[in-house]
């Protein structure tokens, strides 16, 4: 009990005075998650609106996969990559295993779907008599379709939030292809996993400190936004 206490103990003054070695995996994990959910919010946003705006004979089997990969096994995702990056792999040559750069690949795979399900969802819950009464109006169908995603924000705001945390809590593939480098390749997620299994708890407690706190920031800053777009 005095080991955790103290572990706690030494996790608050790590966060307090702010350990050079702590703020340098937070700022590691926040770059690698930042641009990996950039790019899903891109591609998957782009993705979703797409599925939930257009009727096409597939349309419906778009949502099923996509639900689906929502829920792919983190671990199965990192070996995909890490055989098709590895030294072996088809994409060997580009020198990306134990690179921040195949953790952004995995991070961003990982988000895509989630973010383009949760886009489809959020802009088809957004009723028909928006999109009828533009078009009603004289808007072309593509400025209708707009005034619906515009309709949709709040959830699309969600959908990006949610692929971020996601993301920055995976510890799994982000290890396999990432390979937990000290100094550079290590982010929160790692620290705590490693830490943990070593019995050194300070940084990982800190580490989980620091996530914790991100997420409590991200869905409030999310709950002001939505209250101040309402008002």
């Amino acid at each position: 009990m005095d080991t955790i206490w103290w572990g706690f103990v030494k996790a608050l003054d790590l966060v307090i005075h702010l350990d050079p070695n702590l703020t340098g995996i937070i700022w590691l994990s926040l770059r690698v998650s930042g641009t990996a959910v950039l790019a899903a919010a891109l591609l998957g946003g782009a993705l979703g609106v797409l599925v939930a705006t257009k009727r096409f004979p597939w349309s419906r089997g778009c949502v099923i996969v996509l639900n689906t990969c929502m829920g792919f096994p983190p671990v199965v995702l990192g070996l995909l990559i890490y055989l098709l990056i590895s030294r072996s792999g088809p994409l060997g040559f580009m020198g990306l295993l134990f690179t921040p750069a195949a953790m952004i690949v995995a991070q961003a795979l990982l988000a895509t779907p989630i973010v383009a399900a949760l886009t489809v969802a959020a802009i088809r819950s957004v009723p028909d008599a928006i999109k009828d009464t533009a078009i009603s109006l004289g808007a072309t169908v593509a400025q209708a379709d707009w005034m619906v995603v515009r309709e949709a924000r709040f959830g699309l705001m969600a959908a990006i939030i949610a692929g971020f945390g996601r993301v920055i809590a995976e510890v799994g593939a982000v290890m396999m292809v990432g390979g937990n480098i000290s100094g550079y390749t290590r982010v929160m997620t790692t620290v705590i996993a490693l830490d943990t299994a070593r019995g050194e708890f300070e940084l990982a407690i800190a580490a989980g400190i620091i996530l914790v706190t991100i997420s409590l920031v991200l869905n409030l800053g999310l709950n002001l936004a939505q209250g101040g777009m309402r008002k």
